[in-house]
């Protein structure tokens, strides 16, 4: 199978792996990642696990343990410079640089201490993303793109931090969320907004809109009947519940072919 086809048995599996999933998300920004590559990367997890030190116990030991290892001996952060690179996206080149994007570098943490035991868990801030360790009631929560510092516990800290535990194929549509906004910024890039979506609608569960960001960038990339057919489609699932939106997306499907002659 292609690491596409890969990607999408796997976010159907009763149990996806997070770092499979990113891998195989790397692999459509990176033709030179093979399954050497992927196997290489998941060794590293493994490798970067083993270092941890045996028989922690309890969320602060736990979190201080990761941080110590990850954050202040072998330098995983972010800096604002890592917003403008795709690389910090994709977790080979993470794993490899030791910089990313907070999620990222959350997912690197998340996998090294999964793999070791940890009671570990991904928390998804608004335009951030963090790392808890432990029960909710009384988890400590790091931050791996300031190097694991630990978030503060006040009122203000706990009100903006969600109960629940990010789930793994939240955290993946998130990553490629990330990418296309990267890509938005870039219009010469528009093939990266075109995989991330593409994958994104791999995804078991996804908002429907995605289909009409995706028929409106195949318009935007000059493919204007591909495009219209597509807003045809979504037209018709639209209005079903609204006419007038079907009627617009409709009379866009029509601008698009017009755009053929």
């Amino acid at each position: 199978m292609t690491f596409r086809e890969e990607f999408a048995q796997e976010a159907r599996s009763e149990r996806p792996d997070l770092a499979l999933l990113c891998l195989y998300l790397a692999a459509e920004a990176d033709p030179g990642l093979d399954q050497r590559g992927v196997d290489e990367a998941q060794i590293e997890l493994d490798r970067l696990a083993g270092m941890l030190p045996y028989g922690a116990r309890g969320a602060r030991e736990w979190a201080a343990a990761v941080a110590d290892l990850l954050g202040r001996r072998l330098g995983f952060h972010g800096t604002p410079a890592d917003y403008q690179r795709l690389s910090s996206s994709l977790l080979h080149e993470v794993l490899r640089r030791r910089r990313g994007l907070p999620i990222l570098l959350s997912v690197v943490w998340l996998e090294v201490a999964r793999r070791a035991g940890a009671p570990v868990y991904g928390l998804g801030l608004p335009g951030h993303f963090v790392v808890g360790f432990g029960d909710p009631e009384e988890r400590v929560t790091v931050d791996p793109f300031a190097g694991g510092a630990a978030l503060g516990t006040g009122p203000a800290d706990l009100a903006a931090a969600p109960l629940e535990p990010a789930r793994t194929l939240d955290i993946v549509l998130r990553i490629l969320n990330n990418i296309r906004a990267w890509a938005a910024a870039r219009p010469e890039h528009s093939g990266v907004a075109l995989w991330a979506l593409d994958l994104s609608l791999l995804l078991p569960s996804h908002p429907a809109s995605l289909r009409y960001d995706r028929a409106r960038l195949l318009v935007d990339r000059g493919a204007f009947r591909e495009g219209a057919t597509e807003l045809d489609a979504y037209a018709e699932v639209i209005g079903a519940f609204d006419a007038e939106a079907g009627a617009r997306i409709r009379a866009e499907a029509n601008a698009a072919r017009a755009l053929l002659n």
